[in-house]
């Protein structure tokens, strides 16, 4: 399996659509003036995205869940300063990725990650057997621990690119970096996947 067949199995877990901005706005002005409820609304828009998102971008683990409300959380915090600039959308993304950023740093003095089985099987696609079925999963499990070997950055960035098809400029836009960087970071990302796959199958050819 080459790297980026492997990785656009990731693609699987499709983000829902963003909803429309101007509703948001709207919104955030109604919490921002102390409407209590607003949030709320805002929360319900929006999580599932963030949870399709999280997912993709630290893997199918059991933390999902808490890193969302974590996104959720920093959102709350930011919103006080929050001037409309860019679209909330791209506020949620950023808050995201640094989230996501911050729990792959952590994992990494980790020595095994604890993986979700039922979203393992759904990104699996049905085969004709069951040991079909196994050994897909086992190579999807195998690109997940390569992935786990890339630094968050180079990691987000190409999972940005390639499974949300993401342009460099609007990678940039969310990781507050330049586009040339972005386009470095998935260029390393990808070549370190490669190899990294590489060395595990090579492991495992008797």
């Amino acid at each position: 399996m080459i790297a980026l067949d492997a990785l656009l199995v990731l693609a699987v877990v499709q983000p829902v659509p963003r909803p429309e901005t101007d509703r948001d706005a709207e919104l955030v002005a109604r919490h921002r003036g102390g409407d209590r409820a607003a949030f709320g609304e805002l929360y319900r828009r929006h999580v599932d995205a963030v949870y399709r998102r999280i997912t993709r971008l630290v893997g199918p683990v059991a933390e999902r869940e808490d890193l969302t409300q974590d996104v959720f959380l920093g959102l709350y915090r930011a919103l006080p300063g929050f001037r409309g600039e860019a679209a909330l959308s791209t506020l949620l993304y950023r808050i995201a990725v640094n989230v996501a950023c911050e729990h792959l740093r952590r994992r990494t003095r980790r020595p095994t990650v604890a993986l979700d089985d039922a979203v393992l099987d759904r990104l699996v696609a049905p085969e004709a057997t069951p040991e079909a079925t196994a050994r897909r999963r086992e190579e999807l499990a195998r690109v997940l621990g390569c992935l786990d070997r890339i630094k968050p950055k180079k990691r987000v960035a190409l999972i940005l690119r390639v499974c949300e098809e993401m342009s460099f400029e609007e990678i940039a836009d969310v990781v507050e970096a330049t586009p040339d960087a972005v386009a470095k970071r998935v260029q390393h990302g990808m070549r370190e996947l490669q190899h990294h796959l590489a060395r595990a199958e090579a492991k495992e050819t008797p």
